[in-house]
């Protein structure tokens, strides 16, 4: 099936077009950073407005690179959630229009579902593995037992890994996004100069919060303005240090409590380097298959709605036409729509 994917859940403007949900014909993403770094952070209407301008330039942009028609596509995948809901109706609706317009079929994907299965489309991973999804707006430990097939472990209770990145870096003078100018200072700093709480680290569960690690940071840089000046890079490593302990130390207690052997680190901040290499060192040291997508795969796209898209497409599992936006769309929602599936 060649599938025609669109994503605009934030501040992408992404579509693609892939083949049997693992072979990536094109994969055009339009992004507006430069748009919202300006105010610190995504403004909801203008990202909605951006949308709007971008999209028939990033779908026909996506069908020229992949050297196909609109006559050639099979099935239309758009991103239905969670997201902001201005900028999802984009999406959603340019999709409807390919949908009807060429008579194939239509399926919305829950974008988190889209992170966690983009590694497919460099590698196979066999089924159940536990999964971490980081970005913005997540921080989730899942199980996956197969597309369509999660269990939520745990999660945060407060700021997502992501979020917490972006307002310690605004914090600290950093520009938008700021996790990854975090990142690359962290690379020149000493992760051990400032002992930053590691929250709910031992509390028996699965879940994160890092609303206290950043309320940490405001203390240190109130006590200690130096440390936004000549010591950032030690503050930066220190405070990247503190989240992927914390992240790490979680995955793997989920690992040891299900005895499954194989992980999955997704979303945007699977970008980060420093994390990155504690996943690896955890899944080395304890034997652990580890599937981690190259960082284009890892930020918003819309190759990865193609995944679970051509799944569903490919078993009857199709939305109407009033299909909706769903700003809020727990995955955990998403083994109702296999009931119908052959």
């Amino acid at each position: 099936m060649l599938v025609l994917a669109i994503e605009s859940s934030c501040d992408e403007t992404a579509a693609a077009v892939v083949r049997d949900g693992r072979s990536i014909l094109s994969n055009i993403v339009s992004s507006q950073i430069s748009v919202h770094a300006e105010y610190g952070g995504v403004v909801p209407e203008i990202a909605s407005r951006k949308h709007l301008e971008a999209v028939a330039t990033v779908v026909t942009t996506a069908l020229d690179e992949a050297g196909v028609g609109l006559d050639d596509i099979e099935g239309v995948a758009v991103t239905q959630g969670p997201g902001l809901a201005g900028a999802l109706l984009v999406g959603i609706s340019v999709a409807k229009g390919l949908s009807f317009g060429r008579g194939v079929p239509l399926v919305g994907v829950n974008h988190i579902e889209g992170h966690l299965l983009a590694v497919f489309l460099e590698q196979p991973v066999e089924f159940p593995f536990i999964a971490l999804a980081v970005s913005g707006g997540h921080s989730h430990l899942y199980r996956v037992d197969g597309v369509g097939r999660y269990r939520t472990l745990g999660q945060t209770v407060d700021d997502a890994a992501g979020e917490a990145f972006d307002k310690v870096g605004k914090l600290i003078g950093l520009p938008y996004p700021a996790g990854v100018a975090i990142d690359r200072l962290a690379v020149s700093g000493n992760p051990q100069a400032i002992r930053f709480p590691r929250p709910l680290m031992h509390d028996g569960t699965f879940n994160f919060s890092f609303s206290g690690l950043k309320t940490a940071v405001l203390t240190h840089v109130r006590n200690h303005p130096e440390a936004a000046g000549a010591g950032i890079n030690d503050l930066a490593a220190s405070f990247q240090s503190a989240v992927c302990e914390v992240l790490t130390h979680k995955t793997a207690a989920a690992i040891e409590a299900t005895g499954i052997r194989r992980l999955v680190v997704a979303g945007g901040v699977a970008c980060n380097s420093g994390l990155r290499q504690s996943m690896r060192q955890l899944c080395d040291a304890r034997g652990i298959e580890l599937s981690l997508a190259s960082p284009p795969l890892c930020s918003d796209n819309a190759a990865m709605i193609a995944v679970p898209g051509d799944y569903y497409l490919e078993n009857g599992v199709a939305s109407g036409f009033d299909l909706d936006a769903l700003p809020v769309w727990p995955l955990d929602q998403l083994a109702a729509r296999l009931q119908g599936e052959r």
